[in-house]
């Protein structure tokens, strides 16, 4: 199975970088080959439609905005 590409958006606020710790956890937990990237420039965020951040973005496709989800919660969109 090839690498998940996780892409954390958001300026690097607090926020954002809770999100990243949380996919990071998520990651560890499940043992899975990721590549987690963070997003901080707007243009970029703004290109894949997302208005309200943290959002993260898995293989390309946006799945949460503007909140900031548990590794509990990121498990699930990791292994679908």
């Amino acid at each position: 199975m090839s690498s998940i590409k996780i892409e954390v958006l958001g300026s690097g606020c607090k926020k954002c970088q809770q999100l990243n710790e949380n996919v990071q956890r998520a990651i560890a937990s499940l043992g899975i080959e990721a590549e987690v990237r963070h997003i901080t420039d707007p243009i970029e965020i703004a290109k894949r439609g997302v208005m309200s951040t943290p959002a993260l973005a898995i293989n390309g496709k946006v799945v949460i905005k503007g909140r900031v989800i548990l590794p509990e919660q990121i498990q699930p969109l990791l292994s679908s």
